[in-house]
């Protein structure tokens, strides 16, 4: 089976990624700095995936703590034979973007950049990239295919575009073969509850609903006013175990020999705050309060996905609706109302 390097590996995306490799089979090699992942779903990994002395070893899997913009190459001398990175590590907070602009062009760009040069001294040329759909900015039009131009309308859109134009570069000049996955909101948790999003607090919309209603902390609008029927943004909400699905159709893309490619990754429709909000609160059969919270910046009013590509190149198309997110992320929270603790 192939060895995956997965980098941010303790986070919500990358932690549910790795799930998903071990349950195929893959040997896995993760990364991560802990500086916002956490090693609790890392050591339950390692535990859940232990070999048996009775059973062939599959699904392999160890862990490092590494910052990407430190020395990389004593793990890249230990794990030889890596056959494709996934790359997760970033910062991904749009409002904080916009306040400290710095720290995202540090980690996301210098961290990225450090990552490929070691692939290339390591002849490791596969890779999938979590982009983002902040990379176009205010949609021009709506679906948004990967031809919409791309405006960024925070930092942490612009240095996941730079990334994606240096991935560009490599593929030209460095025989980089890569596929540049642009997601839109995710949401959920891993099928049966085990693995999910720790954010503290999170920034994302359906999980703050979810422990709104479970009565974990109060929940609050942080939208803009805009210029939409309910006068909340409209957003793409993707399962994270169905985007995951898309990763490993990449990965088998690429060992095909296919070609590099910019891919959205989304649902190819929207909902607008007050309609997930509403949703939650139907599947989970509680009312609570909508108060305001303060609101973020560096937002649009309307974005969702055209998901044609992904099923052309992939094959894949979302299996969970928002009601399936719901009562996974309803589970993931029960079992852990904090999330993880370290």
């Amino acid at each position: 089976m192939k060895k995956i390097l997965v980098t941010g590996a303790g986070g919500y995306i990358g932690s549910n990624a790795t799930y998903l490799l071990l349950q195929k089979g893959y040997d896995v090699v993760a990364l991560d700095n802990f500086s916002t992942g956490y090693k609790e779903p890392l050591e339950w990994l390692k535990s859940k995936f232990r070999p048996k002395d009775d059973q062939p070893l599959a699904g392999k899997f160890r862990y490092y703590k590494a910052d990407l913009k430190s020395d990389l190459e004593p793990i890249f001398t230990k794990e030889k034979g890596i056959d494709a990175v996934l790359h997760f590590a970033a910062h991904c907070s749009v409002n904080e973007s916009m306040e400290k602009p710095e720290k995202y062009f540090t980690n996301n760009v210098c961290g990225s950049q450090s990552l490929f040069s070691t692939m290339l001294k390591y002849n490791i040329r596969n890779i999938i990239f979590s982009s983002t759909c902040a990379v176009y900015g205010e949609a021009q039009y709506v679906p948004v295919d990967e031809k919409h131009p791309t405006h960024p309308a925070n930092p942490y859109g612009e240095s996941k575009k730079i990334i994606e134009q240096m991935l560009k570069w490599y593929g030209k000049l460095k025989d980089f073969n890569y596929v540049i996955l642009r997601y839109f909101n995710v949401c959920g948790a891993s099928d049966d509850g085990e693995i999910g999003d720790s954010k503290k607090p999170s920034v994302l919309l359906v999980q703050n609903a979810v422990r709104g209603a479970l009565e974990i902390e109060p929940f609050f609008l942080t939208c803009p006013k805009v210029d939409t029927p309910d006068g909340t943004p409209i957003r793409d909400y993707v399962n994270v175990v169905d985007l995951n699905e898309a990763h490993i159709k990449a990965l088998e893309y690429l060992f095909r020999g296919g070609k590099s490619k910019i891919i959205n990754l989304g649902t190819g429709t929207g909902n607008s705050v007050l309609e997930i909000v509403d949703k939650v609160q139907k599947v989970t059969g509680v009312k609570f309060e909508l108060k305001r919270g303060e609101a973020r910046k560096g937002e649009y009013a309307k974005v969702f996905a055209d998901i044609s590509k992904a099923k052309k190149v992939l094959g894949w198309e979302p299996k969970s609706n928002i009601g399936d997110s719901v009562k996974s992320l309803v589970t993931w929270y029960s079992k852990h109302p904090k999330g993880w603790k370290y």
